[in-house]
């Protein structure tokens, strides 16, 4: 019936979480019905999930114990797992259950209707079987949740890692976690409803009191967990079977934290600096809020620490959209704490937006080798030439794409640039292919003044694109270009870096400069500076060789001084023969912010004209292309290895 994945690490573990893992479905029309809602945004949810996810972020060690179904949504939680660097040895994949879904929308700031399909879904099937003793060693502490107490199997199960913790002198964090609707007390439509009591759930909940350390819950999710209806007595009530450091949570007021004595004015526990914030969406607030909660009190710092810590990951998940993708990284929450932001809605601060999509991005890439096949304007007028119909372009770039999966062979560091135009059946090509890197052009080729080929509303063409692809834009641009010319461009530009991250497509901004005006030491860096001026951060410059050590010292200064996340800077190569590609390798061998090369047609430039030509065959441009690529890229190689000697 269900199966363990293989372990992704064997070290040691700060936490593990324990319960829901899901679908989330978030309606993108904001302030809209559920029934209303027209196109959704997908992310991983449920409590445990999120708080993995929180919780890595914010540089724990963590892990998730939880099932999935085995179809393409239990895949996604898996990947999107490793990706956030959380231990997946701890999910169990069902092969008789789908996985849970959610679907939600944001009426207002005040109504979040919450459908959840959950009915015989994967993860409430977990089981006293799925808790491994031995993974459970590696582990500091676990957190259990309040909807797998609700059915006996995962009420079992969780109660058994409590056990296993406790007895290796491990810590049990309980997050009260209370969804009446998911207890049976409220039905289908009421997933947003936060309060039902209920006497059964209360003396269930009751009996995890004694075996916790830390209880953290909302005022009604305190209620429920006591069985009371006045808060200092349901406080009382869990202080009599618990010693555990209690955290009231309570919104926008931030928490209050009680390590001993429940004091008669509730004002008296220990509190954290707070954050006011626009309610944007809530859920998910709390996820996040237990995620910096546990950074702090897993890693030893004050209570006082940890609840700051708390309350400013809750006001990060409010002020979004969406639940585990808007949890902050560390460095995002340290910037958070020292600079502050103006904007009473985080969503709207630029800085702290870039800090979040530069360190949650998919995967590092520090080493990129790219074939570019993207050209479009060079293969018409090499087809005209040649007297070849261009509708052949479009089987040559499949061509092009077998030749770099020839050379890549499902090594690290490869990618390619592939158009829409002709390049379609190439994009399918390469997605059979194991490519770290794929990227596409959005210029209308040779356009100066900047223009977009497929029509000048760019946002609209971008939310079409597989979320993995990377947008490419070159721009024909020099600092002694006219204002008029220039302010065109750049707004351009400032249109597609928006649009880039509305839709959350990485962008390559490729600069050619010295087409256009003589070109110096500091050229390249004052454009660069120009494009940083007017808020423009993109993942990848694409520049072209310079002719001294300076220039690239110039460069790379100007890139940490303005993007200290830019993932880097790869080399064009203006169909220079490979000889002179190789000599500007060398070039860079001082400048660490160039990660590679992205270069075409000294690849393909030849065995395009004679295989359109009907000169060549298939086979033998494959290997011609292969052939020229393999070369680049041993060279480059082996610059970086004479740069790291």
């Amino acid at each position: 019936m269900a199966r363990a994945e293989a372990s992704n690490g064997q070290g040691q573990l700060d936490v593990i979480t324990i319960g829901r893992a899901s679908v989330d479905l978030y309606g993108q029309q904001i302030g809209s019905r559920l029934e209303d809602s027209t196109s959704f945004a997908k992310s991983v949810g449920g409590c445990p999930a999120n708080i993995a996810i929180g919780t890595a972020r914010l540089g724990l060690k963590s892990a998730l114990v939880t099932r999935v179904g085995q179809e393409q949504f239990g895949a996604f939680i898996r990947e999107q797992m490793v990706r956030e660097g959380v231990e997946t040895a701890g999910i169990v994949t069902d092969q008789a259950r789908l996985t849970a879904l959610a679907f939600v929308s944001v009426e207002n700031d005040k109504s979040f209707p919450l459908l959840f399909y959950r009915e015989n879904c994967a993860d409430m099937a977990l089981s006293e079987d799925d808790i491994d003793e031995a993974f459970f060693s590696r582990a500091r502490a676990v957190v259990v949740t309040g909807t797998h107490f609700s059915r006996p199997n995962s009420d079992a199960a969780q109660k058994k890692a409590i056990r296993l913790m406790r007895g290796k002198g491990g810590k049990v964090a309980f997050d009260i976690d209370y969804r009446p609707n998911l207890w049976g007390l409220a039905g289908h439509a009421a997933g947003d409803e936060r309060y039902v009591k209920s006497d059964r759930v209360s003396q269930h909940l009751k009996t995890v009191l004694p075996d916790c350390d830390l209880i953290v819950g909302t005022e009604e999710e305190v209620l429920i967990a006591s069985g009371e209806d006045d808060l200092l007595k349901a406080l009382k009530t869990i202080r009599a079977v618990s010693d555990a450091v209690i955290v009231l949570k309570r919104g926008p007021m931030g928490c209050i934290v009680y390590e001993g004595a429940i004091p008669d004015d509730l004002e008296n526990g220990i509190v954290g600096q707070g954050f006011p914030i626009e309610v944007y969406n809530v859920l998910g607030a709390g996820d996040a809020f237990m995620s910096g909660f546990l950074r702090g009190w897993l890693g030893g710092e004050s209570f006082e620490t940890a609840a700051t810590w708390a309350n400013a990951c809750g006001a990060f998940a409010v002020s979004r959209l969406l639940c585990s993708p808007e949890s902050p990284t560390f460095e995002e929450l340290r910037y958070f704490l020292e600079h502050g932001s103006k904007h009473h809605a985080l969503r709207k601060d630029d800085a702290i937006n870039h800090i979040h999509w530069a360190t949650t991005r998919r995967g590092d890439i520090p080493l990129l080798m790219g074939f570019a096949c993207d050209h479009r304007s060079q293969f018409e007028e090499m087809a005209a030439r040649v007297g070849a119909d261009p509708e052949r372009i479009s089987a040559f770039k499949v061509l092009a794409v077998k030749a770099a999966s020839k050379v890549a062979q499902g090594r690290r560091g490869y990618g390619m640039l592939i158009d829409e135009k002709y390049g379609r059946e190439a994009l399918f090509e390469a997605t059979r292919h194991d490519f770290d890197w794929i990227g596409r052009p959005v210029e209308l080729p040779g356009s100066r003044p900047l223009r977009f080929e497929f029509g000048q509303d760019i946002g609209s063409q971008l939310v079409e694109w597989p979320v993995t692809h990377t947008i490419k834009c070159l721009c024909f641009y020099h600092p002694d270009d006219t204002a008029g010319l220039k302010e065109e461009q750049q707004q351009k530009l400032v249109a597609l870096f928006q649009a880039s991250r509305k839709v959350g497509r990485e962008l390559l901004i490729e600069v050619i400069t010295g087409k256009n005006g003589p070109l110096r030491d500091d050229t390249v860096a004052q454009v660069l500076d120009e494009l940083y001026a007017l808020g423009i951060r993109p993942d990848w410059w694409k520049l072209e060789p310079q002719a001294s050590k300076a220039a690239w010292t110039n460069i790379e200064a100007t890139i940490s001084r303005n993007d200290p996340w830019c993932r880097g800077v790869v080399l064009l190569g203006l169909d220079a023969p490979a000889a002179d590609l190789e000599a500007a390798f060398s070039a860079t061998a001082d400048a660490s912010i160039v990660k590679g090369f992205a270069v075409g047609r000294t690849i393909f430039g030849h065995a395009a004209e004679e295989w359109l030509a009907g000169r060549m065959d298939d086979e033998a441009a494959i290997a011609e292309m292969a052939d020229r690529f393999g070369r680049l890229t041993k060279a480059w190689l082996a610059t970086r290895k004479r740069a790291a000697a």
